[in-house]
């Protein structure tokens, strides 16, 4: 280093030194208290930042626990109509809860989140004093001055026994064929329009043993709630009946909340109307045609045969299945056992005699039936609010 740079540098730290010693007490004062100001300035910021985190941290807490409630109220609301005993709410809602959870273990991907149920007795009122279906082949039979005279032997010789069901309450051992056949010759010959205009004509009446409700309004409100919360959770329902399927879609339409193609019932034959007897390998349709009934029964879909056509039409196993009688027991049995999915069957008791034309020895024998089988019983009497809504009353024979 050069002498230079030495003489330069001793400058510079005597000047240093001498600034140190002109330093005067306010000088020292005032740097004091400025750094004492820094530091309270800091002081505040870091406060105000930690009592602007707590109180996020507390907005957050309070927007989750609203977030849990309305959740909770959202499901209290969707089965408002179901008591807080009802075993079908808890067990639905904890279902439904587990499965829609991406993070559950029992998580169901939203296609395979399928739901059957039945719909007389499930749905809707089963006897008034007997089946929609069986009520209205017997008023098309015995008292549409359209058709009453143009009725065959075999449709009067159902019709009597239809009547025997009704005054009797026993449903006569091969009464489901007969009926079944009955109904394909005696809408013989309708296009689909008219057969379903037909229907809902005949859902306009009253019902027998109710005041202020007619046969499509014979629905149970609180089996309905349970259709639109399924929906609301990305189900797909299906309606899988013993009724015809044209007489199903008829009644259910614009009053249960799925799609015409996802209601499945018996069946009858479809034609085109220019189609005579040929076979239809050897017709195709034309412009000219329209499609009419056949007069040809082909399946009644009770039992083993609601397994068979879940399977043809759904192509899924259920992992929901609602119904109320032995005719759902084996597509209860098909939804609950050996299904990859978590799954449950519900089956609804006719215990209510004051609301509804109950039966409590086929209620017992249901709640039985579930006991063994391993389905969730719903009791009407117990577990439901209403059943038709306010202003519908039953008049008890």
């Amino acid at each position: 280093m050069s002498k230079k740079n030495n003489t330069v540098n001793n400058e510079i730290k005597n000047d240093n030194v001498k600034e140190k010693k002109k330093a005067t007490p306010w000088k020292i004062a005032t740097v004091t208290l400025a750094a004492a100001l820094i530091a309270v300035s800091c002081t505040w910021a870091f406060t105000a930042n930690m009592n602007k985190s707590a109180s996020s941290n507390a907005d957050a807490s309070v927007t989750e626990t609203v977030s849990d409630t309305e959740n909770q109220n959202t499901e209290a609301d969707a089965l408002s109509l179901w008591t807080e005993t009802a075993p079908l709410k808890s067990e639905l809602t904890a279902y439904v809860k587990a499965v829609t959870d991406k993070d559950s273990a029992d998580f169901i991907p939203v296609e395979n989140r399928i739901a059957v149920f039945d719909m007389d007795g499930t749905l809707c009122c089963e006897t008034d004093p007997g089946y929609f279906d069986h009520k209205l082949l017997y008023h098309r039979v015995m008292e549409d001055p359209d058709y009453k005279d143009k009725a065959s032997d075999e449709e009067k010789a159902t019709a009597a026994e239809i009547k025997t069901y009704f005054d009797t309450g026993k449903y006569p051992e091969g009464l489901d064929v007969k009926h079944g056949k009955a109904v394909a010759t005696a809408f013989k010959g309708m296009t689909v329009d008219e057969f379903d205009a037909y229907v809902k004509a005949y859902r306009d009446t009253a019902m027998d043993s109710y005041t202020n409700m007619t046969n499509g309004q014979a629905f149970y409100k609180p089996m309905l709630q349970v259709v639109d919360y399924l929906n609301a959770n990305d189900f797909t329902v299906y309606i899988v009946s013993g009724t015809d399927r044209l007489i199903t879609r008829g009644l259910a339409e614009g009053t249960v909340n799925v799609p015409l193609r996802q209601m499945i019932g018996s069946d009858e034959s479809l034609v085109a109307s220019n189609q005579g007897d040929k076979d239809g390998l050897e017709y195709t349709f034309s412009k000219d045609d329209k499609l009419i009934t056949g007069g040809e029964f082909l399946i009644k879909n009770l039992k083993m045969n609601k397994v068979s056509v879940i399977e043809q039409e759904i192509g899924e196993q259920p992992v929901l299945c609602f119904g109320n009688s032995s005719g759902d027991a084996a597509m209860a049995n098909f939804t609950i056992n050996n299904n990859k999915y978590k799954a449950a069957a519900f089956m609804l008791c006719c215990d209510d005699t004051e609301r509804e034309n109950g039966n409590i020895e086929k209620a017992d024998k249901m709640r039985t039936s579930c006991e063994e089988n391993g389905y969730t019983a719903v009791s009407m009497k117990n577990d439901w609010t209403t059943i038709y809504g306010d202003g519908v009353t039953y008049n008890k024979k």
